[in-house]
């Protein structure tokens, strides 16, 4: 790393926005692929989308490909989507049943557990036990899967010991992915990932969210925590908090955020009308009209309503071209047209996705000027400072 990106990683001030170069240059953004993407749990997806041996699908971001599928021993596993021959791609199907990977180029055969089995023309000496694919770091907390490349992740197990208890009335590990889409954006990844930290802009920049979200307005939600406690409460979850980001998270990769917060009154869930739009998750007894903000590790972002629960990953593929990536999950034994309409389901968060590509690549639009200089963030913008310190401590680290 040149001493230039030292020395502004040394001067960021953790109240203002960071500077120019770290939404365009080339160089910080590979230094954001090596050393924090490559260092980080990543949400690679669910363990509903591979519930049979042999099934597998693919997680992408920056340069990399991972594998992660099922094996005979019915173990979720992840392997880089790499050749040990020459390098190729080995998976090109995003997704899908297999009961071997063979490479397209020379034909190097892998099993599940990601051994190799066949290389053809090798010479007597050559020892196939050598030239496995590279296993990469794989978490199942509750059914969703994260995924580390680094040979040494975070410690983040005793962190998602202290999140299960919260978590464990919704059932997570019983849901079905049953929509995904993906909304490129012509801007640098920090600006999305940025965008979600913070709720400042939600009341001027999404109409339709600021009808049925507290969070729009801290002064109100808090008045409507107290009567949300008890309906929680009666619905069966626990009432507790965890705020582990930041300065104040365990180490660096760590972080764990999880508050429920009240949706406003009649407002069940996040319907156009506030009426259900699926069947209650888990063991919950009935609707509290609360929402979870729940983030696990720096990257990693998720809502949790009583009935439906949306996952988001803002996905680097370029230096000013991202990928916004929004999963939909209900109860694995919900019916599409009995149990729930799909557009209906997806509604809200197809238009708030919407306006926030429209926000941040206006956004990087601006940041672009040469012209531009960090400004002071505000109270309700302290998501975006806490993830200026993790990034910039872990960036700073060889």
């Amino acid at each position: 790393m040149g001493a230039c990106i030292q020395n502004r990683i040394k001067q960021h001030n953790l109240d203002h926005s960071l500077t120019r170069a770290f939404y365009t240059s080339p160089d910080i953004y590979l230094l954001d692929l090596e050393r924090y993407w490559g260092r980080n749990w990543l949400f690679a997806g669910h363990v509903s989308q591979i519930p049979n041996v042999g099934d597998f699908f693919l997680f992408d971001f920056g340069n990399e490909s991972v594998i992660i599928s099922r094996d005979e021993d019915d173990t979720i596993s992840a392997y880089l989507n790499v050749c040990r021959h020459r390098g190729s791609r080995i998976c090109l199907e995003s997704h899908g049943n297999k009961r071997t990977f063979t490479c397209p180029y020379h034909a190097w055969t892998y099993n599940l557990k990601g051994d190799l089995i066949w290389a053809g023309h090798m010479s007597k000496s050559f020892k196939s036990n050598n030239f496995s694919l590279k296993s990469v770091n794989l978490i199942n907390f509750q059914g969703l899967i994260f995924i580390c490349l680094t040979d040494n992740p975070p410690s983040i197990a005793p962190t998602l010991e202290k999140l299960a208890p919260l978590t464990r009335p919704f059932a997570l590990e019983q849901l079905k992915i049953v929509h995904s889409a993906s909304y490129p954006v012509a801007a640098n990844w920090k600006l999305a990932l940025e965008n979600y930290m913070e709720c400042y802009h939600c009341a001027p920049s999404h109409k339709e969210y600021s009808k049925s979200h507290s969070l729009k307005d801290p002064g109100e939600m808090e008045a409507l925590i107290p009567s949300l406690n008890i309906r929680s409460e009666a619905a069966g979850l626990l009432i507790g908090e965890i705020n582990s980001t930041g300065p104040t998270s365990t180490d660096i990769g760590t972080d764990c955020y999880y508050r429920r917060y009240p949706l406003f009154s009649g407002y069940d869930t996040v319907s156009n009308n506030g009426q259900p739009l699926a069947p209650l998750l888990g063991s919950l007894a009935s609707y509290d009209g609360g929402a979870s903000d729940l983030q696990i590790g720096s990257l990693n972002n998720f809502l949790i309503y009583s009935d439906h629960v949306i996952a988001y990953r803002f996905i680097p593929t370029g230096l000013q071209t991202t990928e916004i990536q929004t999963f939909w999950l209900v109860r694995g034994d919900a019916e599409e047209g009995k149990d729930y309409v799909l557009d209906d389901l997806t509604w809200l968060w197809h238009v708030t996705t919407l306006d926030d590509e429209r926000i941040i690549r206006h956004n990087q639009q601006g940041v672009n000027s040469f012209y531009y200089r960090p400004g002071p963030l505000s109270s309700m913008e302290f998501g975006v400072s806490e993830f200026h310190h993790g990034y910039l401590t872990m960036l700073a680290q060889e």
